[in-house]
């Protein structure tokens, strides 16, 4: 096998893996700070899917509507969120995990239902802005144009994310929430408020993950769960709650899916499963263990 393959299969791992964290960073911002696992996570990025397509339909007439229709997506899901968690989420707090899990499951069949009521069930294709069609050769490697844009909006959505997160005031009240609500509440923290503020900010970045990753998949009922299996594993390796750590674990599991179809075609997807078993016996707090938690 040629160099240049391997550097092929690692550069569309980290494409693969920017892609995933997109939808994970909603994913591990809501369990941070609530604990929540949001089971209906992946259905609102496909709502999100669904809305930028309506918007920008097969073929973007240029990068601002691309990108309009992906912050059209965020902001209906992130309004979506706040009426799930007025009318769900906050009576699922300080509850059992198991409901948890059952209602955020009710939830995700109401969502396919819905959208199967408003968009049908026929499979849609979206192809790139014109800015961001065609490929760049480099050396021996023919590297999409688009491929480098998720990169790139992966990345920025990670500093934005780190820097809201430590260097804000309000990302560390969020934390200090997410450590001990009752006693930010003692010291005048309106936590009721910032949690609501959380649960829309993990909505709208599902939702503008949907409008960006729109061109990389099919539009179909099926697109909520292509990434959010993924999203979940990148989670758990990273530390429940860990944005740092779903980043990471995001790269890792895309170069190791990307690299493990290379060595092994006959069996695609095996390597990520290697990759979260070992983590999970080696490491089971994950790259960025929970405050609190013991080896």
């Amino acid at each position: 096998m040629h160099l240049f393959e391997w550097l092929f299969a690692a550069y569309n791992g980290i494409a693969t893996g920017m892609a995933i964290f997109l939808v994970a960073a909603g994913l591990t911002w809501i369990f941070g700070i609530l604990k929540i696992l949001n089971m209906a996570h992946g259905h609102f990025f496909m709502i999100g899917v669904y809305v930028a397509f309506g918007i920008i339909g097969r073929h973007p007439e240029s990068m601002g509507s691309y990108l309009l229709g992906a912050l059209a997506a965020g902001v209906v899901v992130s309004a979506l969120g706040y009426l799930t968690d007025r009318l769900l989420l906050q009576r699922l707090r300080n509850v059992d995990y198991h409901y948890v899990l059952i209602g955020t499951f009710a939830l995700l069949l109401c969502i396919e239902g819905g959208v199967r009521l408003l968009w049908g069930g026929e499979v849609h294709t979206v192809d790139p802005p014109p800015e961001l069609q065609g490929a760049v050769q480099i050396g021996r490697l023919f590297i999409t144009r688009f491929s480098m844009f998720v990169i790139a909006a992966g990345a920025v959505v990670f500093l934005l994310l780190d820097f809201a997160i430590h260097r804000t005031r309000v990302g560390k009240l969020m934390q200090a929430v997410a450590s001990d609500p009752w006693m930010s509440a003692m010291l005048g923290v309106n936590v009721p408020a910032l949690l609501r503020i959380s649960v829309v900010a993990s909505f709208a970045l599902a939702g503008f993950a949907g409008g960006l990753l729109v061109p990389l998949q099919t539009v179909d009922l099926t697109v909520g769960g292509s990434y959010l299996l993924l999203a979940f594993f990148a989670v758990i390796i990273g530390g429940l709650g860990s944005v740092r750590g779903a980043f990471a674990a995001s790269l890792l599991l895309g170069v190791v899916q990307n690299l493990g179809n290379v060595v092994l075609p006959n069996v695609p997807g095996l390597a990520i499963y290697v990759a979260l078993t070992t983590f999970l016996i080696w490491w089971p707090n994950g790259i960025v263990p929970p405050k609190g938690a013991h080896a």
